[in-house]
């Protein structure tokens, strides 16, 4: 069960010599997001061109090249997340996207390790790439041909099993890595590339492989330019946010600034998997990436206060933020936020220096690597102090309800064990 924060002040908006205003301010926020879905798309782009050349000429040196782009893809995107629980258009759709953690054998071959079936969801180990023809639902569904609208429309969530993912980033993710059969070992997914070569198949099926992760890749790209598109000039995502309340679009800034700190970062992606000290609670879990996740999720929880982003060209971004209006009412609440959301990246930075020197997320949560557990819970702890600096940003800019979620890991953790 989730918890919501809520907190209510009594300072109400009056007339202020600040230059910035609210409705500046969340033009600026969804210029922001067109940037950062724009640049996600684009990234997805190289991505799809990789996959292509992957499936055109399956060597190791092209699998490799695809994984590059899908970490560099990866970037811009978690970045976003920031948009996510405060605007209704972005959690509605980010399940096509970003939706983990997945039953990897609804989709593929998978190790004898993992298990022939689960109480949870029958479709465990479909493994589609295998079956032309499954039943599903009780009635049997012709998958010979692998297409997007299959995985979107039949396959995703079947059921309504949230494990049931066959689509998004980290279907894809399964799909170029592989299981990671290493627990809280050193080591990700190692996927041969002969997984994708007919002429040299090395567990079957190679064409229908290679359908599924072109296709897969195919619908993220399109995903990902309709919500590029929302957020554009004219765009819903754009016009639902700034043609109403501003107060309320400001409360929907700090909704999802406070809601990815507590409940889904500090909470569901980190503590959980710490708590249980389980490699299959990591974000990217096949890639070991994990690190970047987490640090991009908390670069774009700053990058929506202070309204800045640097872009995958290089250009910066910046422009009038809710940090402005904070400052203009209360200068040292704006200083404390600052400071926490820079504390929070550095001890997230403490977790990308640990991947780059050999040691990654999933083995930092081991059962008994003690100094790996300090440095995870050293960044939770940065976002729960962060959290409290945005709480004190709502209180000073008078909105009047705003609800954080929340998560058992931290708000009812003897339930985590039941």
């Amino acid at each position: 069960m989730k918890r919501a924060v809520t907190f209510i002040a009594c300072i109400t908006f009056g007339v202020s010599a600040q230059a910035t205003t609210p409705q500046a301010v969340l033009t600026h926020y969804a210029d922001l997001a067109h940037a950062m879905y724009g640049d996600s798309l684009q990234t997805a782009q190289t991505l799809q061109q990789r996959v292509d050349a992957l499936i055109a000429t399956p060597t190791e040196a092209n699998l490799s090249a695809a994984k590059a782009a899908w970490v560099t893809a990866r970037h811009p995107y978690q970045q976003t997340e920031a948009y996510r629980f405060g605007n209704a258009i972005v959690d509605d759709w980010e399940g096509k996207v970003n939706a983990w953690p997945l039953d990897e054998g609804l989709i593929d071959y998978v190790a004898s390790s993992y298990g022939g079936e689960s109480d949870e969801n029958p479709y465990y180990t479909a493994n589609v790439i295998a079956h032309p023809k499954l039943v599903l639902s009780g009635r049997e569904i012709d998958a010979g041909n692998i297409t997007p609208s299959l995985l979107a429309e039949t396959l995703h969530e079947v059921d309504e099993i949230e494990a049931n993912v066959a689509t998004g980033y980290h279907a894809i993710e399964f799909l170029l890595w592989g299981q990671d059969l290493n627990g809280t070992g050193p080591g990700a997914g190692a996927r041969p590339a002969s997984d994708f070569d007919p002429g040299n198949c090395s567990w079957g099926n190679c064409e229908r492989r290679a359908a599924y992760l072109k296709a897969a890749t195919d619908l993220l790209v399109q995903e990902l330019a309709w919500m590029t598109e929302q957020w554009a000039p004219g765009g819903e995502a754009r016009t639902t946010l700034t043609s109403g309340d501003p107060k309320v679009g400001l409360s929907t800034i700090f909704t999802g600034m406070g809601s990815l700190s507590y409940g889904e970062l500090a909470g569901e992606r980190m503590k959980l998997g710490l708590m249980l000290h389980d490699p299959e609670e990591e974000h990217d879990c096949f890639s070991d990436n994990t690190h970047w996740s987490h640090y991009n999720d908390a670069l774009g929880i700053k990058n929506v206060y202070t309204g800045s982003y640097k872009r995958v060209d290089g250009s910066e971004m910046t422009g009038p933020s809710v940090a402005d209006l904070v400052a203009a009412r209360d200068p040292a609440a704006d200083k404390q936020l600052r400071d926490k959301l820079n504390a929070t990246l550095d001890k997230m930075q403490a977790l990308v220096d640990s991947a780059k020197g050999g040691e990654a997320y999933d083995q930092l949560i081991g059962e008994n690597n003690d100094a790996g557990n300090r440095k995870v819970a050293a960044a939770i702890d940065a976002l729960l102090d962060q959290t409290k600096a945005i709480e004190k940003a709502v209180a000073v800019m008078d909105l009047e309800s705003i609800a954080f979620e929340g998560s058992d890991s931290l708000d009812a953790p003897d339930k985590v064990f039941e």
